[in-house]
């Protein structure tokens, strides 16, 4: 498994509560653009539409041997999860204040995957409690 982006801010940004491991449905240079890392996630987040998932917002770079004219880094690319855990997923997304965040992009036998994290969003006051727990635990870490 080769990692080839992480979304940090999002762990920063929100509590994750499950994670999902899904495939993504992409035309033949993306894949090309992700092996070489020409990618981010970091403004992305996954919707409900119809009944399917797509990732939204996600930047995949053009990739420069392609002979795309009309082609948009920032379209919607589907989703690819079992229908169990889809039906699961919408059920927990009507749920007021919880959000499809990626986390991470990586190459599993050579196909994409995203893992997606079902998150609640952090209050200010709850990541700063985060930053300062961290920052003793560096300490304590430091005195041992």
């Amino acid at each position: 498994m080769k990692i080839i982006t992480e979304n940090r801010k999002a762990l920063h940004n929100y509590e994750i509560l499950e994670k999902y491991e899904a495939g993504l449905v992409l035309i033949g240079p993306e894949i090309k653009s992700i092996r070489q890392g020409q990618v981010s996630i970091n403004e992305a987040f996954g919707r409900l539409i119809g009944g399917e998932l797509f990732l939204i917002n996600a930047y995949i770079a053009p990739y420069k041997q392609a002979r795309i004219e009309d082609y948009d880094p920032r379209r919607s690319r589907k989703l690819l999860l079992h229908k169990g855990e889809i039906k699961k997923l919408i059920g927990k997304l009507q749920q007021k204040g919880l959000v499809l965040v990626p986390l991470k992009l990586y190459l599993k036998t050579g196909r994409a995957k995203l893992e997606l994290g079902l998150g609640k969003g952090r209050k200010l006051f709850d990541k700063r409690e985060k930053i300062k727990k961290r920052e003793i635990e560096r300490r304590l870490k430091r005195l041992v």
